[in-house]
């Protein structure tokens, strides 16, 4: 991982990252009319960032409810012991259903952000799918109501 003393960015790379961030699509000659600069430059420029590891890629944001996962839910897990960490997220990155895993301090030691199609779902991933993982000794889940705010930092 490159340290934050390695990264040097320009006005003209914040730009464009900004740019970016509210519309990930926004095509190289775009941005460049928008920040005055030739289109590759912009090329240049994003090559230079994703070489950095500061662009990591593009996702295409869903909304999971019209695919008919209408349940967003957090699963705090317990492991038995710090040795379990490795076998316990191999298996939990094999669920489709987790989108996120966060290694974190505190009371659990694995955080997850799972879809759902419905609460059956929901209780079949963590009966036979989660809690039946070795070292996962037992889990807490978070339903989310609804998500009012989802967006990159603002640079």
């Amino acid at each position: 991982m490159a340290s934050h003393a390695n990264i040097n960015l320009d006005d003209l790379d914040l730009q464009i990252l900004e740019i970016l961030i509210k519309d990930a699509r926004t095509p190289y000659l775009e941005i460049a009319r928008v920040c005055h600069v030739s289109g590759g430059t912009i090329h240049v420029r994003m090559k230079k960032m994703e070489d950095m590891g500061i662009i990591k890629g593009t996702k295409i944001l869903l909304d999971m409810p019209k695919l008919g996962y209408d349940v967003c839910c957090f699963v705090g897990i317990y492991l038995d012991k710090s040795s379990s960490f490795s076998v316990a997220i191999d298996e939990l990155s094999k669920i489709n259903e987790i989108v996120e895993l966060h290694y974190t301090t505190g009371d659990y030691s694995i955080f997850t952000k799972l879809v759902c199609k419905n609460i059956a779902h929901l209780q079949d991933l963590l009966l036979n799918s989660i809690n039946v993982i070795n070292g996962v000794q037992r889990t807490d889940t978070f339903i989310s109501l609804s998500q009012p705010l989802d967006r990159n930092i603002k640079l």
